[in-house]
């Protein structure tokens, strides 16, 4: 039954329209439309309900997998439509409600400020849905151009009597690549070089960093690029005493002499990927290629990051840019030259700085800084990112990013003292990758199919085919350690370790930020 007769006022008509802003239904009751607004009133009760519910079962890895879910399916799309369908219909709702409220009973004067106070009210309820739609449309487009690669399964190591992502393995390893590309030089440097391997249900991470100067590379027995350079990567120098036979040049020149693979053309990718696969002795899943120069930006869309710079780092081609020592934000451009800069200092050294920074973009990209900057985000990572991840798998990454976020992070990086980059020491080199890899394996309880699984050992040494009589290890099925077994570590990791001579134990993995002040 409604009442058309019962006045209204100006605050009458604003107040009783507001609350049908949180409480849909209320000017229709109000108005006597008792049926329309017990009906909405109820939907909206049973849809709260459902809403505190969930809030309150759910935990931050139920959002997870819900937002991995999101990710890797197409319906992003669905959202966006949803969201806009529902901001659509609640703005209808809000001015019907108005307009039930039989504001024409007013004076000129009150009609004016009361239809435009409701039309302030319809839009600011229009523009949470509206932004929700927004964000998942720009999601889609990022997703699509950076995740286009085809759908390729992991290899399962044991068989798996339940549907597993992982295909039995223990880890997935991800090579992280820094390309320094630039419009006047050709092809693909891949200036920083880390493999980081994550334990799929702890997130503990080992980040192996490998330097771009190591020398003699060896490649894959039996690869097109090991019989072209059967005693490892070697080039002669160039006239000013330069090389550019070193682990960074590797993409650059499989790209550019497709002759070595019969013919094929961008062979880079994979033969970068394989042979640093075959240095650690792991199975690399897969990769990700960032331009450093879109890594500033994106280091700007989140709004910098907090360094501490322990001095001045000089830059630029005639060191005319300076990076003044201290504690503070830094921007993009300043981040990425503390992190890149060769003047007065070596390539190692700057190893260090480059893991500095990405700690403290681990831990400083909070979820509410990822929301309050979603857009320029996005397209910072579209503009950026290169990989080989397929979308399908975003399912599984991204609950695994956000343990990795709360996870024990430690790093290894092979620069001297722990190696020799002119003459690696290769076995050493997969030894402290599998040691690195058993300490941040977590002690839980192995899974039914896997109790009689061996638990993963460093590859035994083996020599080369054709090498110079050296001995390197070449990888097996022991050497990817990526088998479902748990290692228990024989040991804590925990800030400089100590040998049992008392000096620093180059082998132990550190935190990733340790040494950054």
């Amino acid at each position: 039954m409604r009442d058309r007769s019962r006045p209204s006022g100006v605050g009458t008509v604003i107040g009783w329209t507001a609350l049908s802003v949180v409480a849909p239904g209320a000017a229709h009751l109000r108005a006597g439309w008792r049926r329309t607004g017990l009906a909405l009133l109820s939907v909206h009760a049973v849809l709260l309900l459902g809403l505190l519910w969930i809030g309150l079962t759910s935990d931050l890895t139920d959002f997870a997998d819900l937002a991995g879910w999101l990710a890797a399916s197409s319906w992003l799309t669905a959202v966006t439509v949803a969201s806009v369908a529902l901001g659509v219909a609640w703005f209808a709702l809000v001015v019907h409600s108005f307009v039930v409220l039989n504001p024409g009973t007013l004076p000129g004067a009150g009609q004016a400020i009361t239809g435009t106070l409701a039309g302030a009210l319809a839009v600011a309820v229009l523009l949470p849905f509206g932004l929700v739609g927004q964000y998942a449309a720009v999601s889609q487009s990022a997703l699509d151009k950076v995740f286009n690669a085809p759908v390729t399964p992991l290899s399962p190591t044991v068989p798996t009597g339940a549907e597993d992502p992982w295909s039995g393995r223990d880890r997935v390893n991800i090579l992280l690549l820094g390309g320094d590309a630039d419009t006047h030089r050709v092809g693909v440097r891949t200036d920083s070089i880390n493999v980081a391997s994550i334990d799929v249900e702890t997130g503990n991470t080992v980040l192996l960093s490998l330097p771009r100067n190591l020398e003699n590379v060896r490649f894959v027995p039996g690869s097109p690029m090991a019989r072209r350079f059967p005693d490892g990567f070697r080039l002669p120098a160039n006239p000013d005493g330069s090389r550019e036979d070193l682990l960074f040049a590797v993409w650059e020149y499989a790209d550019a002499h497709p002759e070595i693979f019969g013919g094929r053309r961008g062979q880079g990718t994979r033969t970068l990927v394989e042979t640093i696969g075959h240095t650690l002795g792991l199975k690399i899943d897969w990769y990700a290629l960032v331009n450093m120069w879109g890594f500033a930006r994106l280091i700007d869309a989140i709004g910098g990051v907090r360094l501490t710079v322990p001095q001045d780092v000089v830059f630029g081609k005639y060191n005319e840019g300076l990076v003044k020592a201290g504690t503070r934000k830094l921007r993009g451009a300043d981040a990425m030259w503390f992190a890149r800069s060769r003047t007065n200092s070596d390539d190692f050294t700057r190893m260090g700085r480059q893991r500095c920074v990405l700690g403290a973009l681990l831990t400083q990209a909070d979820p509410a800084t990822v929301l309050s900057r979603f857009n320029r985000i996005a397209l910072a990572t579209k503009e950026l990112l290169r990989t080989d991840i397929p979308r399908p798998m975003l399912e599984h990454l991204v609950p695994l990013a956000v343990k990795v976020k709360s996870a024990k992070v430690t790093s290894v990086q092979f620069v001297p003292p722990l190696i020799n980059t002119g003459y690696p020491d290769w076995v050493k080199i997969r030894t402290v990758t599998a040691k690195a890899i058993r300490a941040s394996a977590a002690p839980t309880a192995p899974r039914r199919h896997l109790a009689a699984t061996a638990r993963p050992t460093a590859p035994a040494a083996t020599p080369d085919p054709g090498s110079d009589g050296t001995t390197t290890a070449t990888p097996g099925p022991g050497a990817t350690f990526s088998p479902r077994s748990r290692a228990t570590p024989t040991s804590a990791v925990t800030p400089g370790p100590q040998s049992s001579t008392g000096t620093a134990d180059t082998t132990e993995p550190k935190g990733i930020t340790d040494g950054c002040a």
